[in-house]
């Protein structure tokens, strides 16, 4: 019995992305298994649904044309969440040159675009929490997101980043402490 799509290894997907004859197969197996969790990290970057369906469309496309000289040097997981991370913080410097913004009036429009989505209420805690995560600088809101939502390693983080383990620590500390303090206000 051959193994599902979302049960099938990374190493077995790429095998059949080599064979042509296959490659479709192979992409749709690899869009199955990490399409939802690709989605929910740009979604935590990015707060709205249709800019995240956006991005993961450019991150899949980017894949697409990639996978056939990915290396295989890292895990297929941690190269896919570099290129989610890269493309999503390259969609957020342009939507802030395009609308000539700083960061603290590009921080207010994730700001609205998560009070504007159904079924918000700023007094209940997981809003608060979305509200103090979206406050974050963007590199501290990438870093709190893959280690409080996806419990990645830093190890692994320091891949998908390209930057060592210690400022990686460093900058979950300050970013647990600005969402502590953010969450204790009133």
């Amino acid at each position: 019995m051959p193994p599902t799509a979302t049960h099938t290894d990374d190493r077995e997907i790429l095998a059949l992305f080599k064979d042509e004859r296959m490659r479709e197969s192979a992409f749709t197996q690899l869009v199955r298994k990490y399409q939802e969790r690709l989605y929910w990290h740009i979604r935590r970057m990015v707060a709205d649904h249709e800019d995240t369906n956006d991005i993961l469309q450019n991150v899949l496309v980017k894949v697409w044309k990639n996978l056939g000289e990915f290396r295989e040097e890292a895990n297929l997981y941690t190269w896919m969440y570099r290129i989610a991370t890269n493309e999503t913080l390259t969609w957020i410097e342009q939507q802030k040159r395009r609308a000539s913004a700083s960061l603290s009036d590009h921080e207010g429009v994730l700001e609205n675009k998560l009070i504007a989505q159904k079924g918000y209420d700023a007094r209940r805690i997981e809003w608060k929490l979305q509200m103090a995560i979206q406050s974050l600088p963007e590199k501290q809101r990438v870093v709190f997101n893959l280690r409080y939502y996806d419990e990645m390693p830093y190890e692994q983080m320091a891949d998908v980043l390209e930057t060592s383990v210690g400022a990686l620590k460093a900058s979950y500390h300050h970013a647990v402490k600005k969402v502590e303090a953010f969450l204790t206000q009133d």
